[in-house]
């Protein structure tokens, strides 16, 4: 690891990105990410790297799979429309089994939508926003060094599985600075050799990489095999945090800047006397299932705290199962959530007694 430096979350994802062995970047402008196609544009071709602005994000995604099939690490960014129109080439990626990083820092939405921040893209990224069986690895950063962090571990995790990894950030992690401590930069010649890459035939064997089987015994062997890779990597890949919730009467749940205001809440309710902790999911796919059922049945309550209408609270009540009341507080468009909201709103639940 190197000294600590001051940066952008955008920034820090794409130094990060460079230091993991990305050599190929390609992307379409929109705020609130632009610090980080910026960033690859000024610095990818100072290590030899390819940077590529799109004219649009349907090419972008395109290109990102052209890299990727030919073994190469590949990268874009964007912000939620410009993700929705990647969607189809995600897909196509995750039937072709190809590794690639695609960065969201969400904002505020339907439609066009506003720059401010928002956490509405959960559902596109956990639920798999195009179309067919598929998953993409998610990863939910709380700060500008988990930005570096998770990024070097979506490259890691994205070949070891083959398949695409996202980052699912905000406007508000994507713009703050912090300092962060950036891991050293690996040596190229170190990555695992990827036999099935698209490189011509100089092992005299000719590889395709296709997007869908041409039969349909294979396109359903096919769902067999990834439905069967998304269950090692439910058992083997899952993170999240658990923060004060040994003696918890309510635990929020709460991932990305979020879950930073309900730590806040947290330590401002503890010396109040109220017994609050915190379940922080750092993959939201795979999704931390199995700790959420694991504290339902000690706690009086969920409180899923979301700058959305409502979307990972549906993950909660699954894993919860009825064991446990789960209550709600968040908004769409942009609204934040802040840490006296959060107090206010412990403190109304645990008033009624229902519990």
């Amino acid at each position: 690891m190197t000294g600590k430096i001051l940066m952008k979350g955008n920034e820090a994802i794409g130094e990060a990105a460079i230091r993991a062995g990305c050599r190929y970047y390609f992307g379409y402008p929109i705020t609130p990410q632009n610090e980080l196609l910026e960033y690859m544009a000024i610095n990818l071709p100072k290590c030899n790297g390819v940077f590529v602005q799109s004219e649009s994000e349907l090419a972008g995604i395109s290109m990102v799979y052209g890299a990727a099939a030919s073994g190469k690490r590949a990268m874009t960014s964007s912000s939620s429309p410009g993700i929705s129109l990647m969607q189809e080439g995600i897909s196509y990626m995750a039937s072709a089994e190809l590794p690639a990083v695609i960065v969201n820092i969400t904002r505020g939405g339907p439609g066009l939508g506003r720059i401010t921040p928002a956490q509405s893209d959960y559902f596109q990224a956990t639920k798999g926003g195009g179309h067919g069986d598929y998953h993409i690895l998610v990863f939910a950063p709380a700060s500008v060094q988990e930005m570096a962090d998770l990024t070097s571990l979506a490259f890691e995790l994205a070949d070891k599985y083959r398949m695409p990894a996202m980052i699912l950030g905000d406007g508000i992690i994507g713009q703050m600075m912090e300092p962060v401590a950036l891991k050293e930069p690996i040596n190229l010649q170190d990555l695992s050799p990827k036999p099935w890459a698209a490189i011509g035939a100089k092992d005299g064997k000719r590889h395709l990489v296709l997007s869908a089987p041409f039969t349909d015994e294979k396109l359903v062997a096919l769902n067999e095999k990834l439905s069967k890779k998304y269950k090692e990597i439910a058992e083997k890949e899952i993170r999240f945090e658990d923060y004060m919730t040994e003696d918890a009467d309510i635990v929020i749940a709460a991932f990305g800047i979020v879950s930073r205001f309900s730590k806040e809440a947290i330590e401002n309710l503890r010396m109040e006397g109220y017994k609050v902790g915190l379940i922080r999911p750092i993959t939201l796919y795979p999704f931390p299932s199995k700790i959420i059922r694991e504290k339902a049945k000690k706690v009086k309550a969920f409180l899923t705290v979301e700058m959305n209408e409502g979307q990972m609270i549906e993950d909660i009540k699954l894993a919860v199962n009825g064991k446990a009341t789960v209550d709600f507080l968040g908004g769409g468009g942009g609204k934040i959530t802040l840490p006296s909201d959060i107090e206010n709103k412990i403190k109304q639940m645990l008033s009624k007694g229902d519990y």
